[in-house]
């Protein structure tokens, strides 16, 4: 496995919905490694395709050190009404850091990584992992959840920091 280069915002492959995994094989295994590789060494706690410039939908998860989530084509086919705020950020835009609203629970259908059709229900930090790393797969930068003003001044924060 290789750790590999981030895309940092505002790269326009943040911005592309990324393709659906047809093929589930030694290749799909080796991205899913190296994606692994290069979250840990971010750091960070989730990571898609997109953020190392695959257009795959696949995102790997460790919110706890040694547990491993690997989640295939994951698409949201349920949320709860309840709203709940978490501090998020991204890999791809290290340091910069926001309280986003999300739902509180989530049911998500995806594929494991040997192409096995599974559903889960999520609460929690995981629920908020997988709408945030959802929402990447589908084009959405996370910091377009925040209000114009707080995008515009988080913007302006990190690229002063990057600059410094």
């Amino acid at each position: 496995m290789a750790i590999r280069d981030i895309l940092n915002f505002p790269d326009p492959g943040l911005r592309q919905p990324a393709a659906a995994v047809s093929v589930f094989d030694s290749t799909l295994k080796s991205l899913a490694g190296d994606l692994l590789d290069t979250m840990r060494a971010a750091p960070g706690i989730g990571i898609t395709g997109p953020h190392i410039g695959e257009s795959r939908r696949i995102t790997v998860l460790e919110l706890v050190p040694g547990e491993v989530r690997i989640y295939v084509n994951p698409r949201i086919i349920w949320h709860s009404d309840e709203l709940k705020t978490h501090e998020e950020g991204s890999v791809s835009m290290p340091g910069a850091i926001e309280i986003v609203e999300r739902p509180a629970r989530v049911r998500v259908e995806y594929q494991d990584i040997d192409g096995v059709p599974t559903v889960e229900e999520a609460v929690g930090l995981l629920a908020i992992c997988l709408q945030h790393e959802i929402d990447q797969l589908d084009g959405i930068f996370w910091v377009h959840r925040l209000s114009r003003l707080k995008r515009d001044r988080l913007v302006k924060k990190w690229e002063k920091q990057r600059r410094g």
